[in-house]
């Protein structure tokens, strides 16, 4: 069975450890809890008829060199960049980002994620998305679950066809 790492990364409390929760065991917390360091687990899901062990990291936030060890990098094959809908300084900054990203792990998946969707109207929706920098791959909802598996999933796919 093929077994890849994926990270989870963004800034401080856009639900990366929600996500994380949501994906791997079914739950959403509404308490907060800032992750210290790293977390790891791993999930077997299956793409196109075929069984990938993916091991997803739940990192610490901030995109910041100096915060986040870059050793956390290493040997990944796809990052979940994730951002908070509801809070603009959480984007503000994703294009240099993602930029650093791209340099520190050349050639891997990545997704942009807008999460928290489920605290938004559509029309208030519509409005931020247009005032995020690119294109965003997914908008979730780690409380409800909305496109959370597809997430992963889309990542699946894309990691077994660049196998």
């Amino acid at each position: 069975m093929i077994s890849k790492k994926v990270i989870l990364t963004g800034s401080l409390g856009v639900g990366k450890t929600s996500l994380f929760n949501r994906f791997l065991y079914q739950r959403f917390d509404e308490k907060y809890l800032t992750t210290i360091g790293v977390k790891v687990d791993k999930k077997v899901i299956e793409v196109g008829g075929r069984a990938l062990n993916l091991l997803v990291w739940d990192i610490a936030g901030e995109m910041n060199q100096d915060k986040v060890p870059t050793t956390y990098f290493l040997g990944s094959s796809a990052l979940i960049y994730v951002f908070d809908l509801t809070r603009p300084t959480t984007y503000e900054n994703i294009q240099q980002d993602l930029e650093y990203l791209k340099v520190l792990c050349p050639g891997v998946v990545i997704r942009k994620i807008g999460n928290k969707k489920d605290l938004l109207e559509a029309d208030k929706l519509d409005e931020i998305l247009k005032n995020v920098p690119g294109a965003i791959d997914f908008t979730t909802s780690a409380k409800t679950g909305e496109n959370v598996e597809e997430v992963f999933i889309s990542i699946g796919e894309q990691l077994l066809k660049n196998a």
